[in-house]
């Protein structure tokens, strides 16, 4: 497969995914001031990049993981970007996590209504989820971007290399959204995932390179008909089959305050979804065994606590896809085949949380 995949966007552009591709970031933004949007904990590996990009570069660095995308921070940004005089013709790059680059998006395209922006994701998973599909946006206290911009970057540069400092829990985290990405499109990832759990999770293996880049071009595939999330109903889903696992997952992420990883939040919705696709007859036992079995070998979540099921339920009903009270689903109706579902019964979803929660952590 390619080293490039093109999303044929609104705006097109290119998701490069290779080893050292960083070395290209100096030729996008030539000739340009740079404003290098990056989290506080990657201050030395910025420093790197800046340096490479020319004196004039101004280091923006912000909190680290989703305590970076609150409306104080991106004033912060913007209050940085006005005292050192920054214009149209400027560039903004985010080098870091999902919750860096969704930022660092927001900040490019607010900015003077909007200004060029690159992406350098350094995770899986912002490589495979934040970094593709031109959605930005900052967090509130009601809940997960709930705030935002679709707004597509001039590049993206996904380098491998960068993914070598990363602990085991970061890699599984960005796991999830390859994993879903396999449930709800291409089965070559949910393969590559059963034939090798292990050599998914060595960031130097030549099957996690591979299954990055095969869902990445999946996200291009479905973004490039439906950058805004223009969707219909029923099984003309478009891009909201993206956020499979994604509403309860948001929700466990607000009831944690944002201190659980987003792959391992969506990992645990994604269980969910089968749950309650099972009790409405579209997703038969294999399956829902499959999503246990596939999510566990990759060392995420599958199981949350019983206890939290009022709270999380509350918080759902905030979840961008719902429709006034009603809550609209992205389930499956069997493997790779994603649907929206509104309003299940109060009891059926009650019934599936309690068999994801009675379940033992593996």
């Amino acid at each position: 497969m390619s080293d490039t995949i093109h999303v044929n966007a609104e705006t097109p552009y290119d998701v490069t995914v290779s080893h050292g591709c960083l070395a290209a970031l100096a030729g996008l933004t030539s000739g340009r001031r740079v404003a290098l949007v990056h989290a506080s904990a990657l201050g030395t590996l910025a420093a790197q990049v800046a340096a490479t990009l020319g004196p004039a570069t101004l280091l923006l660095d912000v909190p680290d993981g989703e305590a970076a995308k609150t409306p104080h921070t991106l004033a912060s940004c913007w209050d940085r970007l006005a005292a050192a005089g920054f214009t149209r013709s400027d560039v903004v790059v985010g080098l870091g996590g999902g919750a860096t680059t969704d930022l660092a998006g927001f900040v490019a395209a607010s900015w003077l209504r909007g200004v060029r922006y690159v992406s350098v994701p350094t995770t899986v998973l912002a490589m495979v989820d934040a970094a593709v599909g031109g959605k930005t946006g900052i967090n509130l206290s009601a809940g997960k971007n709930l705030v935002g911009a679709f707004y597509e970057p001039t590049a993206v540069l996904c380098d491998l290399d960068l993914l070598g400092s990363l602990p085991p829990q970061e890699i599984s985290s960005g796991l999830a959204e390859i994993v879903k990405a396999g449930f709800i499109a291409d089965p070559r990832i949910t393969d590559i995932v059963a034939a090798d759990p292990t050599a998914v999770r060595d960031v130097t293996s030549e099957s996690l390179a591979e299954i990055v880049r095969l869902s990445i071009q999946m996200k291009a595939d479905v973004v490039s008909v439906d950058l805004r999330e223009r969707t219909g109903e029923g099984e003309d889903i478009g891009r909201e089959s993206l956020n499979y696992g994604h509403t309860l997952g948001h929700a466990i992420e607000k009831f944690e305050h944002f201190g659980i990883r987003h792959g391992e939040a969506v990992s645990i919705g994604m269980v969910f979804a089968a749950e309650v696709a099972h009790r409405l007859g579209l997703l038969d036992a294999d399956a829902l065994a499959l999503h246990r079995d596939q999510l566990t070998s990759v060392g995420l979540p599958t199981t949350y606590s019983r206890a939290a099921w009022d709270g999380l339920r509350a918080t759902m009903a905030l979840d961008k896809k719902s429709r006034g009270a009603t809550l609209r689903f992205v389930l499956l109706e069997g493997l790779r085949h994603p649907v929206i579902v509104e309003g299940p019964d109060e009891a059926l979803l009650a019934d599936a949380y309690a068999a994801l929660a009675e379940r033992k952590v593996s």
